[in-house]
């Protein structure tokens, strides 16, 4: 077990009338970054790092919106559905945040040491930032993906690594991992794919985290 703990930082932004970033900065000095979507959750999985057998990562998440209405953060999180309103999104989370971690802790690591997570409609999300900017983010974590952003049909390298999970009593979110899987596949890319016994939840994403960030960062 790690013998030091980590410390959680916050930070409001102006993006959206005022929008939460936390970030997990480990004991030791930060070797790889995973940046999130729904960050008042997947933030919290920083200090499980800790005592798992990785190099000390910084978990950057940036906090879902405060609507009430679960398509207001599909909007944000999912190109499919809303252009406009993802592509803001897209800008806060891939220039404002980065360029804010870069001067708040000093971390601008390369795209081989970068990653971008998400669970669900998250999970989209790092999908679809992965896709769009593999010159930032090197590797992504996609646990229990929505099916509302698809394999597009031009894919071409040069694609992130990712790494896809999905339990085995969500047979829905399953098969759209699968069918991601396969597509990266074809288009050349370096895919792994977990099928777990488990549910969609917090748990057992929380449980996948440290494998994700050992698969991209041990090597």
């Amino acid at each position: 077990m790690a013998d030091r703990a980590g410390e959680l930082v916050t930070e409001t932004f102006e993006y959206d009338g005022g929008r939460r970033v936390a970030v997990y900065v480990p004991p030791d000095k930060p070797e790889a970054v995973v940046y999130a979507g729904d960050g008042q959750l997947i933030s919290q999985w920083g200090k499980d790092l800790d005592a798992a057998d990785v190099p000390p990562t910084l978990v950057v998440g940036a906090y879902r919106t405060d609507d009430p209405d679960e398509m207001a953060r599909i909007k944000e999180y999912s190109p499919s559905f809303d252009e406009e309103r993802f592509a803001a999104h897209e800008r806060f989370f891939v220039e404002n945040v980065r360029a804010w971690v870069e001067k708040r802790f000093g971390v601008a690591l390369p795209a081989e040491r970068t990653a971008v997570c998400g669970v669900s409609a998250g999970a989209e999300l790092s999908l679809a930032l992965g896709v769009r900017h593999p010159d930032v983010y090197g590797a992504v974590f996609s646990a229990s993906p929505g099916g509302g952003y698809r394999p597009p049909a031009d894919l071409v390298a040069p694609l992130p690594r990712t790494y896809l999970v999905a339990g085995r009593q969500e047979p829905w979110f399953l098969e759209n991992a699968t069918r991601w899987a396969d597509a990266l596949r074809d288009a050349g890319a370096d895919v792994v794919i977990e099928e777990r016994e488990g549910d969609h939840g917090d748990p057992f994403w929380q449980e996948e985290f440290p494998r994700m960030v050992a698969w991209a960062f041990n090597r």
